[in-house]
């Protein structure tokens, strides 16, 4: 059995050119995020931050949430989205087969944050990724979330597997309320998985979603 007090937080982050004017509000809405899950006291908690433009970038796997650095966003390039995607989401669970039942974690977490539409990606299409994306969700309880800044997150997050329930769209200067909310949803998810491997997050209410897309 897995462990019900471990929770796995796996950041994917956009850093292409766009996100240079929302660079701050950025870096501070992930510094808050990190520090309410620092906080809680549901279990344990590990973190993966990876980004991305044109190319992909781990930053650093599988850190306890006391030791996460701030983070230092330096925007460039373009959006290879499902490329990145791909690539998290297969070396995660590459990863998590390796080690014995019980040292994996109960709850998994990816959270998708861009402001950009996919536009240069050459290993992953959407139906592959959005196939990977539902057999993690359906067969492992991995909780997707996808945050997309000025754009149809809904629509977006659907063709690449990624429940409506669990994404959402944020206007331009609002990363600091999207990662609190999403932060919200993932403390809860962390207290459900406590006594129930298979629970699942509140989605963003449709009060939250027409805040943030403001």
């Amino acid at each position: 059995m897995t462990r019900l007090d471990l929770t796995h937080i796996y950041f994917l982050l956009d850093r292409s050119g766009s996100m240079q004017s929302i660079k701050s509000d950025t870096e501070g809405g992930f510094a808050a995020f990190i520090e309410q899950q620092r906080t809680t006291s549901e279990g344990e908690c590990r973190v993966t931050l990876a980004q991305f433009d044109d190319r992909y970038e781990l930053v650093y796997a599988d850190r306890p949430i006391a030791e996460v650095p701030p983070l230092d966003l330096a925007p460039r390039g373009t959006t290879a989205l499902l490329d990145a995607m791909g690539r998290l989401i297969t070396d995660a669970g590459v990863a998590l087969a390796k080690l014995p039942e019980d040292q994996r974690p109960g709850t998994v977490v990816v959270a998708v944050m861009t402001d950009g539409i996919e536009n240069a990606s050459r290993e992953w299409t959407h139906p592959a990724v959005k196939a990977l994306v539902e057999q993690q969700t359906n067969d492992y309880h991995w909780q997707f979330m996808y945050m997309g800044a000025d754009q149809d997150a809904v629509e977006v997050g659907a063709s690449i597997g990624v429940a409506s329930d669990y994404s959402v769209s944020y206007g331009r200067g609002r990363a600091r309320d999207v990662m609190a909310a999403t932060s919200e949803k993932v403390a809860g998810l962390r207290r459900a998985r406590r006594t129930d491997a298979t629970a699942r997050s509140a989605g963003y209410t449709v009060q939250e979603r027409d805040d943030l897309s403001r």
